[in-house]
């Protein structure tokens, strides 16, 4: 089809003719960011290879009157972030919901059923009797789903259940302020709260505080494989007589994420909290109890089968139980681990100090733990474990561990791409919110500085406890932090930076390719044909994977002494051609750590073997064209 020219005239001039980017742009209009996009790739891209139309589809999707208006308003930021919602949906961008109070009145039992975003502001706030609240399949699959329940149930003995809430979301973010306080008796439940989820931010504020008498239970809360779950109790269960507090299967499967239990149970009377298969198998948990139980009388806290069979990870009990009256911890099979290669540490600080009688017992421990300030005269250790030396070991004997939280077929040898190699595929799917780029000029005009964030926040509507804050945080300080040795590092939050960045590392001849779907994850898969770029040889390349933040952005960064592979992925059985994929291979890894997962899956160490990996879904790899 050829391409259409469009004459523009203007009073008193010579008429002008432009070029329209019509190939992926439906409406063939030049003004729109991906025109824009697609002149700037052949403005600075010197070959005339076929288009990466995986990387220009990711361009801005605002019409050019919604680009002209934004760009206008994000010159005055007030402006913008007055018209977030409407500038977020337009331009396709992550953002939290605004939600409204919300002020209903609701008498008796009530039940929400695939319900989702909702603000429950003094939702069931001293209603009389007893009831039944549940929410069932509550965010079912939300996409950034937001919830608020501030004051809820507050004054109320109301019995609560949660199931099934938030299954498979994608970065929710959850705040239950004040639930439940000043209530006698009632009972919520958490049943599969949060399953599945990625980047989950639960935060549980003044929960239960005051209460009589009132029994919660979590059960499967944010377990079966949830990515980074951040779970916050402060103040949880504060100045509450009687009791009891179950977590069962919490956060269980779980991979990374921070657990925080700060001023829970403090002042109790009598307080029953228990932790069963708590962090179990889970991969570098850090889990934090902070003031837990200060100055409470008769406690009983039992930790059993406590973060079992888990992956490094960081435990810290500061300020726990101290000058409380009676009560008895129990540590039953705490922290034990089945990998040889890293168990994480556990730090004991003020533990039991100053109390009266305290009863604390540590039966079958895990290992790496350092106690200070511990009330040494009231504690039992039975079957203690300290395997710190096979740790060292196994750090230094190159020995193959089978890690569980290092995917099969994440991480391979070059030998194994080769034709009729049979081998596992890691998911390579793309597990983060879609969002677009923004045009240049907005980004340009938007704060994107530590320094700034505070300006970032109030554009985007982040609260500074919110999951929007700290996603952005940690992303800008991903990218200001110092190059690794020997790495050449930028932040691309245009496509035009993105660009920009591989054309001054490569030249203006260069190639972008990344895997061509997502077939063939989770599952074998056989090589096909194989075609090393640039021949084969030691090369250099610039690769690009996406950093969670509200508008696309890119973690680009050269590497130096790689190969680069493009291979036909094949079913095993049938041997049809189902997926195209490239592949990075690192032919130098003197530089990194040795506890870095290839080297738990592949065995050996630093510089002493080459490491390759499959290029993942919506991940890009450049290098110069052959």
């Amino acid at each position: 089809m050829n391409t259409p020219i469009v004459t523009l005239c203007t009073h008193g001039t010579v008429p002008m003719q432009v070029v329209v980017a019509r190939n992926g742009d439906k409406s063939g209009n030049p003004f729109t960011p991906k025109g824009y996009l697609i002149r700037y790739w052949n403005k600075h891209v010197s070959n005339d290879l076929p288009k990466p139309w995986f990387l220009l589809n990711k361009a801005s999707p605002l019409n050019a009157a919604q680009y002209a208006t934004y760009t206008t308003l994000v010159a005055d930021q007030n402006a913008l972030t007055t018209h977030l919602q409407s500038f977020c949906s337009s331009a396709n961008l992550m953002c939290a919901l605004d939600l409204l109070p919300n002020l209903e009145k609701h008498k008796g039992d009530v039940h929400f059923v695939s319900y989702g975003d909702k603000n429950f502001t003094n939702y069931g706030t001293k209603e009389s009797g007893v009831g039944f609240n549940s929410f069932k399949n509550y965010s079912d699959q939300g996409n950034f789903p937001v919830n608020s329940f501030r004051r809820y149930s507050r004054d109320s003995p109301h019995d609560n259940q949660f199931d099934n809430y938030a299954p498979d979301g994608n970065v929710p973010d959850q705040s239950f302020n004040s639930y439940s306080k000043n209530t006698p008796g009632g009972s919520g439940q958490f049943n599969n709260y949060d399953p599945n989820s990625n980047v989950a931010n639960m935060g549980f504020n003044s929960y239960a505080d005051n209460g009589a008498g009132s029994v919660q239970k979590f059960t499967n809360y944010a377990s079966s494989d949830s990515n980074i779950p951040n779970m916050h109790f402060t103040s949880y269960s504060d100045h509450g007589t009687g009791g009891e507090e179950e977590f069962k299967s919490y956060s269980d499967d779980a991979n990374g994420g921070v657990q925080s239990f700060k001023n829970y149970g403090k002042d109790g009377n009598g307080p029953n909290g228990k932790f069963i298969e708590y962090g179990n198998k889970a991969n570098d948990p850090q889990n934090n109890f902070n003031n837990y139980g200060v100055e409470g009388n008769g406690i009983s806290e039992t930790f059993t089968n406590y973060r079992d069979q888990s992956t490094l990870g960081d435990d810290k009990f500061t300020v726990y139980v101290k000058d409380a009256n009676g009560g008895e911890a129990n540590f039953t099979n705490y922290g034990q681990s089945t990998d040889e290669f890293d168990n994480g540490t556990d730090e004991f600080t003020t533990y039991g100090e100053g109390g009266n009688d305290p009863h604390i017992n540590f039966k079958t421990y895990g290992v790496n733990n350092n106690f200070k300030g511990y009330v040494k005269d009231t504690a039992t250790f039975s079957n203690y474990r300290n395997k710190t030396s096979q740790v060292s070991a196994s750090l230094t004997g190159g020995k193959k561990v089978n890690n569980r939280w290092v995917e099969p077929g994440k991480f391979f040898r070059e030998k194994m791409l080769k034709s009729g190699t049979i081998m596992p595929m890691p998911d390579i799917k793309d597990k983060m919110p879609k969002r677009s780029f923004l045009p240049r000029v907005i980004a340009a005009k938007l704060p994107f500085s530590t320094s700034k964030i505070d300006e970032l926040k109030k554009i985007f509507h982040a609260a500074n406890d919110s999951q929007v804050a700290k996603i952005i945080g940690d992303a800008l300080s991903e990218c200001e932090r110092a190059p690794s040795a020997g790495e050449t590092k930028r932040c691309a939050n245009s496509a035009e930076d993105m660009i920009d960045f591989a054309t001054s590392v490569l030249g203006r001849n260069v190639v972008v390719r990344t895997t061509e779907n997502t077939k063939g994850s989770n599952e074998n898969i056989m090589i096909g044909a194989v075609k090393g770029i640039n021949g084969g040889k030691v090369t250099k390349s610039v690769s690009c994977h996406q950093t969670l933040f509200p508008y696309l952005l890119y973690y680009c960064h050269s590497v130096p002494k790689v190969r680069v592979y493009e291979a036909d992925i094949l079913d095993p059985n049938s041997k049809a051609n189902i997926n195209h994929g490239v592949a990075i291979c690192h032919v130098d890894t003197s530089l990194w750590g040795p506890k870095h997962g290839a080297f738990i899956a592949l065995g050996s160490g630093p510089g002493k073997i080459e490491v390759c990996h499959w290029i993942f879904e919506n991940d890009m790899t450049w290098a110069t064209a052959d």
